[in-house]
C-alpha cells in the first residue's frame, strides 16, 4: 500500500485492473420537479453554502476535517477507521483513495450507503446472480452514490459503482431511489460539519442521483445481455456504472431559477 501525502488537509476508484464505465450523463432537468422538492433542495444548498462559508474562514474543507489527525494517508484505507455509521438512520459513509493512475483528477471520494435498519418497509435485496444473504440482516447495505473530490476538497462528480467495488448487497434502482431521503448522518463525531455536509449534498443532488441509479441498472442490464455467461456484478472490467459532473454553485442557481418559475 503506497503512502500518500495529504495536500492542504484534504485523493480516488477501485482496486484491480483497468476498468470501463458507463457514459457520463447529460445535465438533469429540474424544471419538472415539484415546489416541495425544489424547496428541500434549496434548503440543502443553503446549508452547504453556510458550511463552506464557515470552513473558508480558516482555509478548511470537509476532506481536510475528516483526515485531520489521521497521520499518513494511504490508498484503499477507509477514513475514518470503521467508517461513519448513524445507528438510528442506518446511514453510513467513508472516504478513501485509489492509485493516482486509476483516477488522476481526484484527490479521493466518499462512498455513501444505507443499511436495512433505515430502509423503507418492504424493500428487499434483488435476487441477482451471486446474491447471498448475510448472517446479520442489517449487513445487507446498499450503496447510494459516490462523491469525487478535487485536490482543493470540493465535489466535482457523482458516480455509481458495480456491486464488487464496495461489496454491497444489490437493490433495484427504484428501491435505491426510495432510500435516498433516509440518508441522514446526525452525529457529532468524527466531524459534525462533515456529517451535515454529506447529508445536505445527497439532498441537493437528489435528481442527479436518481438518474445515476437508473443509468446504473441500464448499464448492468446491457452488459449482462452482451455477456450472458458472465456474472456482471463481479466483472472487474465494469466498475463505474454511471457518472455526472456537478457544481454546487451551478446546481443552486438552477434550483433557485426553477423555484422562481413555480411562483408564476
Amino acid at each position: 500500500m503506497r503512502r500518500l501525502e495529504s495536500p492542504s488537509r484534504v485523493e480516488p476508484v477501485v482496486r484491480g485492473p483497468a476498468v470501463t464505465a458507463g457514459a457520463a450523463l447529460a445535465p438533469v432537468e429540474l424544471r419538472q420537479l415539484s415546489r416541495a422538492a425544489l424547496t428541500a433542495m434549496a434548503a440543502a444548498g443553503q446549508e452547504l453554502a453556510d458550511l463552506n462559508r464557515v470552513l473558508n474562514k480558516t482555509a478548511d474543507n470537509v476532506v481536510g476535517l475528516l483526515l485531520e489527525g489521521a497521520g499518513a494517508f494511504y490508498e484503499w484505507t477507509h477514513y475514518p477507521p470503521g467508517d461513519v455509521y448513524d445507528f438510528a438512520s442506518g446511514a453510513q459513509y467513508y472516504y478513501h483513495a485509489h492509485p493516482k493512475e486509476e483516477r488522476p483528477v481526484e484527490h479521493g471520494h466518499f462512498h455513501t450507503f444505507l443499511r436495512p435498519r433505515g430502509m423503507p418497509k418492504g424493500i428487499k435485496p434483488a435476487l441477482v446472480r451471486g446474491y447471498v444473504a448475510p448472517e446479520d440482516a442489517n449487513d445487507a447495505l446498499s450503496h447510494l452514490v459516490a462523491v469525487a473530490m478535487s485536490d482543493k476538497g470540493q465535489p466535482f462528480q457523482l458516480f455509481t459503482t458495480n456491486r464488487w467495488v464496495t461489496g454491497e448487497t444489490w437493490y433495484a434502482a427504484r428501491d435505491v431511489i426510495a432510500m435516498l431521503d433516509r440518508f441522514a448522518v446526525e452525529l457529532v463525531r468524527p466531524s459534525f460539519a462533515v456529517n451535515r455536509w454529506i447529508t445536505a449534498l445527497v439532498r441537493l443532488f437528489r435528481p442527479q442521483i436518481e438518474a445515476l441509479v437508473l443509468e446504473r441498472d441500464r448499464v448492468i442490464a446491457l452488459w449482462q445481455r452482451r455477456n450472458a455467461k458472465l456474472d456482471v456484478f463481479e466483472a472487474r472490467r465494469l466498475a463505474v456504472t454511471s457518472k455526472i459532473d456537478i457544481s454546487l454553485e451551478a446546481q443552486m442557481d438552477l434550483v433557485l431559477a426553477a423555484l422562481k418559475r413555480t411562483r408564476r
